[in-house]
């Protein structure tokens, strides 16, 4: 009998670690989220110091691209 025991708790740890594995990533995911949202906070109020800087990127952006045209052979 001893090793169904065994074999009970080896699956109990394996579902533990499942779990904290689970919550591991959870966890990093979460991080990541607060350290992106922090450095997109910190970019924006830079931007914000240089207001020409933030409309010249606004205009660069929305401006269609232009394509050259192939001289015809």
């Amino acid at each position: 009998m001893p090793r169904y025991s065994d074999e009970a708790q080896s699956h109990v740890s394996n579902d533990a670690k499942n779990r904290r594995k689970l919550l591991d990533q959870r966890r990093m995911e979460y991080r990541r989220a607060i350290e992106n949202y922090a450095e997109r906070r910190q970019l924006q109020q830079q931007l914000s110091d240089y207001p020409e800087l933030a409309a010249a990127n606004y205009l660069v952006a929305q401006a269609p691209t232009r394509r050259t045209a192939q001289p015809g052979r």
